[in-house]
């Protein structure tokens, strides 16, 4: 999996549309192995980027789960510390 694709699921405020799209632009590029597509690619790469967002959201809209939803602050301090933590060890 992509180390930037982020989860989107359970969170409060909810996933916006830029979220959903920054992870499918992520997941196009990594699959085509491209972060800017030639000419005669951009109109596939594009379309595979709205199609991967559509079926983002859709999935993200149905999904249920009983767990409360996790609060971005906190969540982001706790990969912060976690990233500190393994880089701090490392040097």
């Amino acid at each position: 999996m992509c180390r930037n694709i982020r989860q989107l699921h359970n969170f409060e405020p909810p996933a916006t549309d830029s979220e959903v799209y920054a992870a499918a632009l992520q997941y196009v590029r990594k699959v085509s192995g491209a972060t800017k597509p030639s000419q005669a690619n951009q109109e596939a790469f594009d379309a595979a980027v709205r199609e991967v967002a559509d079926a983002t959201q859709h999935l993200l809209n149905h999904l249920v789960t009983a767990a409360p939803p996790k609060d971005r602050e906190v969540e982001a301090a706790k990969a912060k510390a976690r990233s500190a933590e393994r880089y701090g060890r490392a040097g």
